[in-house]
């Protein structure tokens, strides 16, 4: 028995990174998989899916097309039935401060990352509420919680991922619906490859280093959080901002406790 045995999932940029993880963790676990993303995902990937779910669903579509995301949400249910877990995972990074921040630029990473996820969200929370019952998983960001230097579109578009996960918690509570999102911090994803660049290998260093487990993370580590938020397991979870970030947010070490110990106590 699985966590998610008959339970339909929607996972959009399901076909790499935390999208594909999730996808993949999600099918062995019972659920009926389909996955929408303007990428094929590799076909070694794709077969894991398979092994687990034979009917896996892929469709391509792209997240700022209100059209299309309207016609593949209805495929979905035709062909795998009323969708019970959505994962919003497409998203886009970009760099740049405001005043170097081209506009097509802003407009390119808010409507992937934060139109994109409300698009989805409105086609498929009617049947949700129709049923009353469902759990929608919206991915943000440690970046949707705190400020980085040159990351003004990201982080705005992430902020607005967490602020709208709260208000869709308010909206659709009554209806049976949870929602809730994901923070993730440093993953090793093809998101964040440019980041492994030699040229910028010190940036690369340091962001790590703020992480207090001392390491990056796996996309498979924060689908284990989201099929945790996506089962019954979390029934009583809605609202919530969950940090899968290896302590990020939860403080900085100044790695002064050695002289502290040779500092004298007050009398």
């Amino acid at each position: 028995m699985g966590r998610l045995d008959d339970r339909v999932a929607l996972v959009t940029g399901g076909t790499s990174g935390i999208g594909l993880a999730c996808a993949t963790r999600f099918a062995r676990e019972g659920a009926r998989v389909a996955v929408l993303d303007v990428a094929e995902p590799p076909d070694a990937a794709w077969k894991a899916v398979c092994e687990s779910d034979p009917e896996a669903l892929r469709l391509e579509a792209d997240v700022r097309d209100e059209e299309s995301i309207e016609r593949a949400v209805a495929r979905v249910t035709e062909t795998r039935g009323p969708i019970d877990i959505l994962v919003n995972a497409a998203g886009v990074h970009g760099i740049g401060s405001v005043d170097i921040l081209e506009s097509e630029e802003w407009d390119r990473v808010l409507d992937i990352n934060l139109k994109g996820t409300y698009l989805v969200s409105k086609y498929v929370v009617r049947g949700m509420r129709e049923r009353r019952r469902g759990s929608i998983i919206n991915l943000a960001s440690v970046e949707g919680l705190e400020g980085m230097e040159s990351q003004a579109a990201y982080n705005a578009s992430k902020g607005g991922v967490v602020l709208l996960t709260r208000n869709m918690a308010c909206d659709f509570g009554p209806d049976g619906i949870r929602v809730n999102c994901l923070c993730p911090g440093y993953i090793e994803t093809p998101m964040t490859q440019l980041l492994r660049e030699e040229a910028l290998q010190p940036v690369h260093d340091r962001f790590l280093g703020l992480h207090l487990l001392g390491r990056s993370g796996q996309p498979e580590e924060v689908a284990g959080a989201a099929l945790f938020l996506a089962s019954d397991d979390a029934s009583f979870v809605t609202g919530h901002a969950l940090a899968v970030d290896g302590g990020f947010t939860a403080g900085r070490r100044l790695e002064y406790s050695d002289l502290a110990q040779s500092v004298p106590s007050a009398p």
